[in-house]
Order: C-alpha cells, then structure tokens, then sequence
C-alpha cells in the first residue's frame, strides 16, 4: 500500500463509535484505501480533533440563501408558505447571473464550514432571463468548484406554474419544453461535471410543476441511467386538494401509481402525507428528504413518519431554504419534532437504542444513498470525506469518546467544527467564515 495520504485524529467514527490511534489511509484520487491501525506516518496529523464522515445535505436551494433575514414581519396577518413564496419570487426577478452565483458561493461556503461536504443541489432556476438559455446550470457548478464542495445536481424539470396551470412570468425562468429538452440539457451537463466531486440527479419540482405522465417518463430514463430522481411531495395541504381534484387522489398516491419500482425516488418534504401512504411508498424503496428548520420557518407541518426501529434508512435531511444552515440542528430537530408529535423520546435510535448514531447515519450514509454518492462513511473504497471536530471547544467540554457524539448533536454545533475535508482536500473553517 503506497497512500497518497494518512490522516489520523486523537479518535475516528468507524462506523459503531470514537476510537484512537485510527489512521485512514488516501490515494491519490481522494478515495480512502484503508481505515485502521496502520502503523503509517501521517502526512497530516489532527491533533485533539475527532473525526467524522462528512454531513450529507441531501436537499438545498442555494440561492434562497438570499431570503435570509426577510419575511419575517406579518404586518397583514399571518403569513403562510403562500406568502413566503412570493418574496421568493420576487428575489427571482432580481437575480442576474453574478448576483446568483455570488449567492451560491455564499451558500455552499457556509455550508462547508458547517461540516456539510455534499449537498444536493435541488435546481430549478435555469434561465439568465426568458431565454431557455439554461446558462445558471453552469454558474452553480462553477460555485461549487470554487468552494471545493462535492455536489449532486439534481436538474429540475418544471414545465406547469400548477396543476393545469400555464407558468407565469417568474416560473418562465424555471421552465423546461419537454422531457426531450430535458435530456439534451442533462446531456450537455454531463460533459462539464468534474467526476472526481460532482454528478447529475434527475428531479421534478412537484405535482404543480409537471403532469403525471411526464413524471413517469422521466423517472423512467433515471431508471436507465441510474440516476437518483427527487422530486417536492405533499409540502402543503392546496397542493393535495388540487391534486385529489384533478387526479383524484393525492400526489404521494399519483407518483405511486405511475411509478414503479421507487427504489430510487426521494420524495422531499411530505409534511402533509398520509401515514398509510407514507408506508407504502417507503415500503415501495423510496426515500423520504425531511428539512426540519425550514419546514419550522416556513410552518409547512410535521411529516407523519413511522416511529422507532422501522426505517431509519429511509429517512434523509436536507437544508431546503438555508435560512440556517446548521446539521447538527437539522438532526435534532428531526429527532425533536418527532419526540412533540408522539410525547415519546428516542424516535430514531439504532438497534441497541441510541439515538445519536440513528441521527449521525441519517445525516451521512442515508443522504448519500438517496443522492447516489459513495460516501457518508468512513471506509475503504468510499471518497475521503470528513468533518474534524475541535476536542477543545467549550460546548464539548468534559466529553470522552463515549460522550462525544450526543454532546455534539445535542448540545454543540458549528461553532466545534475545525475543518472538513472532500476527496482527500482539506480546509479549515475559519477560511470559510
């Protein structure tokens, strides 16, 4: 074994819990080659640092970044998703290209520093202007190239502003022709991704935003690319009454009778989906993106999830809106959200009941499963991905390696995280801020 790299930290997560004296071995590709005691000088030692796999963000819009610190007046009353998404559009109309992706790097900067190395780049403001121009698809890569991020961008079909409705003047700069157009702009995207930190997904903005028939097209061509497909689900109670008034049934009902298998469908949001629809559809193999602080801000529900021990892999987090990025939040505002609707604790605990290894694979491995992304672990073949958190923080202060990971999920957050790394490549977080 001839590494490019060793890394090793006071104690690493290998997978069960802490341990020292672990080193990880790096080729030069940035994948990781071996884990374990090696016996090997490391190239970069990280001393009272412990190691984690990097957060996987499985669902972001990076330009709403923008909306950050507006909409938070309701001068007129109570405000609603309705309302939000009116400020969002006009935000929309403001944006040129620098403007986005000056946004974007602002996004995927913070994120990095929140110890997030991938995100999912739920993607749908494609247009400079009216023009079908699509030229915003390679801002957002550039961004993320710049900022050494690893991305999945999930490229955003959005072809009705509803249900049988036509796009108005904002969602033109949203619009896709056809599923054909779709494809030939996949195409062209493939031809600039970096493979070593970025890859497409295939996605649908909603029920609202394109015609069952379309979305079982185009599902079933990321079947046979093998590619991941996303799509927004059941976020708001209109969305279901439209959709039971013009499909007659509700939109997790109407993807799964057009699609079949949904082994890879993440369905994000669902905070209005039936539990017995829920079940089917996670039963069927889908995936289910929950983004808990922006579902909180926006007062979109509580998703309705099965409880303890029954499919913790089938639950990813996403960071949504980015009005707080923060996954150490986003974890326990999983867990919380679930503990108020069920006056129960421990919701999602591992097999011998611990609550913070359920939330820690939800937030790595489960988001990388659902974007299709060899990594979220710390193992061999999987890309060097990490997340060093600083021993000597203040908020974990008094921890051992027994301790560490609750004491950081629930009751720590950015403000201990040193550096992360992507594909071998590190950075500290203070460059970031």
């Amino acid at each position: 074994m001839n590494p490019h790299h060793v890394f090793q930290g006071d104690w690493t997560w290998t997978g069960e819990r802490f341990e020292p004296d672990v080193q990880i071995a790096v080729d030069d590709e940035g994948r990781i080659m071996d884990v374990g005691r090696l016996g090997l000088k490391p190239t970069k030692p990280l001393s009272q640092r412990a190691l984690l796999p990097g957060f996987v963000n499985a669902h972001s819009h990076a330009f709403q970044r923008g909306l950050r610190g507006r909409g938070e007046e309701f001068l007129e009353g109570a405000g609603s998703f309705w309302t939000w998404r009116e400020a969002m559009y006009r935000l929309v109309q403001d944006l040129d290209g620098h403007a986005f992706y000056r946004l974007c790097l602002q996004t995927f900067r913070e994120m990095r520093a929140a110890g997030i190395t991938t995100v999912g780049e739920f993607h749908y403001l494609h247009h400079s202007s009216d023009a079908t121009d699509y030229a915003f698809d390679a801002l957002i890569l550039r961004a993320a190239a710049a900022i050494g991020i690893r991305i999945v961008l999930l490229n955003v079909f959005y072809k009705t502003g509803g249900i049988g409705q036509p796009l108005d003047a904002t969602q033109r700069r949203f619009r896709t022709d056809s599923c054909e157009a779709y494809w030939e702009q996949m195409d062209a995207l493939q031809d600039q991704v970096d493979p070593h930190t970025q890859t497409l997904g295939a996605a649908v903005h909603s029920i609202r935003a394109s015609k069952p028939d379309d979305i079982a097209a185009l599902h079933s061509e990321s079947m046979s690319r093998s590619l991941p497909f996303h799509i927004h689900m059941e976020e708001q109670r209109k969305e279901i009454e439209d959709s039971i008034t013009s499909y007659g049934g509700p939109p997790m009902a109407v993807l799964q009778r057009v699609l079949s298998p949904c082994s890879n469908v993440t369905a994000v949001h669902c905070t209005h989906t039936d539990p017995r629809d829920m079940e089917r559809f996670l039963e069927s193999g889908g995936t289910v993106c929950i983004c808990p602080l922006t579902e909180g801000n926006l007062g979109d529900g509580t998703p309705a999830l099965p409880g303890r021990h029954t499919v913790d892999k089938r639950i990813t987090l996403g960071t949504d809106s980015n009005v707080r990025i923060c996954m150490t939040e986003e974890m326990r505002w999983l867990e919380y959200g679930q503990r108020l609707a069920n006056e129960a604790r421990g919701i999602y605990v591992d097999a011998n009941g611990r609550s913070g290894r359920a939330l820690l694979q939800i937030a790595t491995e489960n988001g990388a499963a659902s974007l299709g992304v060899d990594t979220g672990r710390i193992a061999p073949g999987a890309w060097a991905d990490f997340v060093a958190i600083d021993l000597t923080a203040p908020t974990l202060r008094g921890c051992d390696e027994t301790t560490l990971l609750d004491s950081f999920l629930f009751g720590s957050g950015n403000e201990a995280i040193s550096e992360t790394c992507v594909g071998g490549r590190w950075k500290e977080v203070r460059s970031e801020k």
